[in-house]
């Protein structure tokens, strides 16, 4: 033990024992933390990324779990409010109590062990809401059109969280990061768990998603005695509605969820009871003469939605038809539409695609076919 300036020992730690990325000493077997500490914390402090890694791909099976669960209803969807709401307040009091960057107040053992307990409920309240999420956006994605690309954020979201060393050190050091990871996560949330609350057109919950997840970035950065003053309020308003002009602006990327296409095809005749009485993936250009399209739609939250079919062929839009509605439950629709002879373009074979889109614009599904010369 080294000595102070007076001949008394030195209690502080050496300067030039090796520690870990935590700031602790590192119990590697060979310097004095490691004889003075028992074999159960040795073992800890030795092999304490392994465990982080062995409890990340824990919580990737959890999530696995959640994704299988999500499958048995979308009703469920409505208490993912409840995990918005106490993920909310819980980054709120660790950007109070805990600090962000580098004024985190991670000093001593309490301080650790407070911002432990703070990530640990929070990646399990990101990690259940952000597989939940998963099935119904994949469901809805269309994989050639380009909202596929929202649900690859999605479940890179989901993974992030499930990463411990990442989610500590980066996720929940920076104020900005957490904010932004949160405000996402609570826009795919909300797009999702509003109409199960209200039921209204998925271009609505899409509006309302935008705006309120504003606000909970403002909330985030601004003082709440702040926000109440006129000028800030009137500023978050105004960023707010900008947010959501953005979000119909952008609109075709994103997943018009809970909405479904669970049904489409095209044929030449109809049975009295208004299917097809075949259907078709290729056929010759003389039975192009009048085509029928057939499409179900899944409608979960019954939000009265209204639906387009587009007609595109060789990836030019040909024709825009609202569908009449053949047969109609509470969450399920038949839409039907026919292309008339007169309507066709003077070439008709090439690779064809009738898109089921809302009428505010939202990819929901694609039926492709294919017609020969």
């Amino acid at each position: 033990m080294a000595k102070t300036a007076s001949g008394t020992p030195d209690p502080s730690p050496r300067e030039d024992l090796p520690t870990t990325p935590d700031g602790l000493p590192a119990l590697d077997g060979r310097g004095p933390a490691a004889r003075e500490a028992g074999p159960v914390t040795a073992f800890f402090h030795r092999h304490h990324h392994k465990l982080w890694w062995l409890h990340s791909f824990y919580a990737l099976a959890l999530g696995v779990f959640v994704v299988l669960f999500a499958q048995r209803g979308y009703q469920r969807a409505r208490w993912l409010m409840l995990s918005l709401v106490a993920i909310w307040m819980i980054l709120l009091a660790s950007f109070r109590f805990v600090g962000t960057g580098n004024q985190q107040k991670l000093g001593t053992r309490r301080e650790k062990l407070r911002f432990l307990v703070i990530t640990y409920v929070l990646k399990n309240l990101y990690q259940t809401m952000l597989f939940f999420l998963l099935p119904f956006y994949w469901r809805t994605a269309t994989l050639d059109a380009g909202n596929q690309w929202f649900v690859v954020v999605l479940a890179l979201l989901a993974v992030l969280a499930t990463l411990d060393l990442f989610f500590d050190r980066v996720v929940m050091k920076w104020r900005m990061v957490a904010s932004a990871y949160f405000v996402t996560s609570l826009f795919c949330c909300l797009n999702l768990a509003i109409p199960a609350l209200v039921p209204i057109p998925a271009s609505w919950s899409l509006l309302a998603a935008a705006f309120v997840g504003t606000v909970a970035f403002w909330s985030m950065h601004v003082p709440f005695r702040l926000l109440r003053t006129p000028r800030t309020a009137a500023l978050v308003v105004v960023t707010a509605a900008l947010a959501a002009v953005g979000a119909w602006t952008c609109r075709r990327v994103v997943p018009p969820v809970p909405l479904t296409l669970i049904h489409a095809a095209v044929g030449p005749e109809r049975l009295p009871d208004g299917r097809l009485k075949y259907e078709v993936t290729a056929l010759h250009a003389s039975a192009m003469r009048d085509t029928t399209a057939v499409t179900e739609v899944f409608t979960p939250a019954g939000a009265g939605e209204a639906f387009v079919h587009v007609w595109r062929h060789d990836g030019d839009e040909v024709l825009r038809l609202n569908p009449t509605v053949d047969q109609a439950t509470t969450q399920k629709l038949r839409l039907t539409s026919s292309l008339r002879e007169s309507l066709l373009p003077d070439r008709v074979a090439g690779r064809w695609a009738l898109d089921v889109e809302t009428d505010g614009g939202q990819l929901v599904g694609r039926f492709t076919f294919t017609v020969t010369e």
